[in-house]
């Protein structure tokens, strides 16, 4: 049986408070400095100033909590001790009541806490109303079992979160040292320049691209001789020498095009208002807020469409698209790349404002692309021709209009090595929209006393 009861009877509210000079500094010998909810990310947030002084603190765990402006009710957790200022709020539980439980609660009655807030422009939280703010729970002892589960879900789907940060970082390392500062072929301009022979300057560029010292190489070559003779292939494909172009120095026998030759960006549709649905469908309209900052895809806001759709505008799964709109100061997701994933049931419209890449090679080069729409160097291309002073926008002949230096052949190569990366990451997002999904199915029953915990759940 669950009770209504006051917030202040299940969470402990500590209220953060404006920042003075006398009491933040730069350096890093004091507490981070949370000063506003701008400076939140995906799960944890990102401090920018320190302070040695003051007396409202978040503890590692507590729910830290936007109480005003723009994004008043966002919320993720503190890992560690924070100074808290003005805007922020910071919640643990108490008698009994697990932390993780109380922002389920929070979450489920947002909706009926931000509409009961002061505030024209934007809703603000005061203390007194979160803390006499009525909620339904149920015992401490069934919160610490539904608590486990939700804990349970959160974790694996962070865990999937980091994994693919990680992946991506991978992928990006790599782009770089192949493409931007060309390690494989320097690492054979430097062999030869010391004395070595061809099959030495060979295992230095194997060395690079594998990372491996010359007796790990040995041994590869006798416990597996086909990865060898592969990674002995990837190899050859880099020149031996960099030449002068309009680009810089780039690898001997190099192309420089625009990406006009390798691929053509076609616009979205324009999908009409009037079907866009307040109701999940199996539609979903892409659109510029599904795309991650520094590139991928992003599935916490959909847009739902039950309309008529035109045939040539549905995505399938795997196919690669760039965002040409951005309503941010800083053009934030701007030209960034992401894969369309797939979800069960679910169809995604190609919307206007997003450009659907369509090579033109024979070779499958869509990961190399990827990588190259992530890259700083495209990043400042694209910023650099943006149009639009409040909403920015860039265009398809923009975009292939930059000019690449590139051999097809190591493009191709660099597509199949990260091939299982961009797999592992697309099969991350599935395992995690499944989990969100019963995550969100299982939250509002579990807070409502509907499925009882008191047997073993395994999730």
């Amino acid at each position: 049986m669950n009770s209504k009861l006051p917030f202040s009877e299940v969470a402990e509210v500590v209220m953060g408070q404006s920042p003075t000079k006398e009491n933040v500094n730069s350096e890093s010998n004091g507490f981070p400095l949370l000063n506003g909810p701008t400076e939140f990310t995906a799960r944890y947030p990102t401090p920018v100033q320190f302070t040695t002084v003051g007396k409202k603190f978040s503890q590692p765990g507590d729910i830290l909590f936007c109480v005003r402006g723009s994004t008043t009710g966002r919320m993720n957790y503190s890992d560690q001790k924070y100074a808290i200022g003005r805007g922020i709020a910071a919640i643990r539980g108490k008698n009994g009541y697990p932390t993780p439980y109380v922002r389920a609660v929070i979450e489920q009655n947002l909706e009926r806490l931000l509409a009961a807030a002061t505030g024209s422009t934007f809703p603000n939280v005061g203390r007194d109303l979160l803390l006499n703010f009525e909620v339904e729970v149920t015992s401490p002892e069934r919160a610490t079992l539904a608590n486990d589960l939700i804990v349970s879900l959160e974790d694996k789907i962070e865990s999937n979160r980091q994994t693919n940060q990680t992946l991506e970082q991978i992928a990006q390392v790599l782009f770089k040292s192949w493409f931007v500062d060309f390690d494989p072929v320097k690492a054979k301009i430097e062999t030869v320049a010391t004395g070595g022979s061809f099959d030495d300057a060979e295992i230095a560029a194997m060395r690079v691209i594998s990372a491996k010292t010359v007796d790990e190489l040995n041994g590869l070559k006798a416990s597996n001789p086909e990865a060898f003779n592969k990674l002995a292939e990837t190899a050859s494909l880099f020149p031996e020498k960099l030449v002068e172009s309009e680009l810089g120095l780039i690898p001997d026998g190099w192309d420089i095009s625009p990406l006009s030759n390798y691929i053509n960006i076609k616009h979205g549709f324009a999908f009409k208002g009037a079907y866009f649905s307040d109701q999940e469908t199996d539609d979903i309209c892409v659109t510029p807020g599904n795309f991650r900052i520094g590139g991928g895809i992003k599935l916490d806001k959909l847009k739902y469409y039950d309309g008529p759709i035109p045939g040539d505008y549905i995505f399938t799964k795997g196919e690669l698209m760039v965002t040409m709109t951005d309503l941010s100061k800083q053009a934030d997701t701007l030209g960034y790349p992401a894969f369309v994933p797939e979800s069960e049931g679910k169809t995604y419209l190609h919307n206007q404002r997003i450009g659907k890449v369509e090579l033109k090679t024979e070779q499958d080069i869509k990961n190399y692309l990827y990588s190259f729409f992530c890259s700083s160097g495209y990043r400042n291309e694209v910023l650099g021709g943006v149009t639009g002073s409040t909403v920015k926008h860039t265009a398809p002949k923009k975009i292939m209009a930059i000019e690449v230096a590139l051999d097809l052949k190591v493009a191709d190569k660099f597509s199949q090595l990260v091939a299982p990366l961009f797999e592992k990451k697309a099969q991350n997002l599935v395992d995690n929209s499944y989990l969100e999904k019963l995550r969100d199915t299982l939250l509002p029953k579990l807070l409502s006393g509907e499925i009882d915990l008191s047997s073993e759940v395994v999730v």
